[in-house]
């Protein structure tokens, strides 16, 4: 794993880790402003809308393979400023939430944005990681099996053809 993925992902990992520790002092919510955001402290058991609830083994195992799965298809992708970036933000969120459920047995959450579900820093790393995902993919900017990017090996068939 290169340096800016670390730094990346430690980042994330530690602003969540640090104000879910603060906001979970709280004993009451905060309304930032009416209707639209407000910090509410509340505990979930289950994944992304209550999703396997009670079932923490089982989500923690979930999380350490899909931990393994985002490791291992990163090094499907030229390293650049945006694939660090998009792999820093999955490795930072799926650990913050993987260390929640790992000591505490659920998830602190405690962002409230309209009618959304309450959701944390690590969450919103996740969920900005997938469309980062999404978007690198679709770039498809892939290395092939040596090492090369994919496009270089398509132009250079393309100029043998041409021959």
């Amino acid at each position: 794993m290169n340096k800016r993925k670390l730094f990346i992902g430690l980042f994330v990992l530690i602003i969540d880790q640090l104000l879910k520790g603060i906001i979970s002092t709280l004993t009451t919510s905060y309304v930032i402003i009416d209707k639209v955001f407000s910090i509410k402290y509340i505990t979930n058991t289950g994944a992304a809308f209550s999703l396997f609830e009670n079932n923490t083994i089982l989500l923690i195992l979930i999380s350490l393979f899909i931990l393994v799965l985002v490791y291992n298809v990163s090094f499907s992708f030229k390293s650049d400023k945006l694939t660090n970036i998009t792999f820093g933000l999955l490795y930072g969120g799926i650990l913050g939430n993987l260390i929640d459920r790992v000591f505490y047995g659920y998830v602190r959450d405690f962002i409230k944005i309209g009618n959304f579900p309450v959701f944390n820093i690590a969450d919103m790393a996740i969920v900005v990681g997938i469309i980062l995902l999404v978007f690198i993919s679709i770039k498809g900017e892939f290395i092939s099996k040596r090492g090369e990017k994919d496009e270089n090996k398509s132009r250079r068939r393309n100029k043998r053809k041409n021959r």
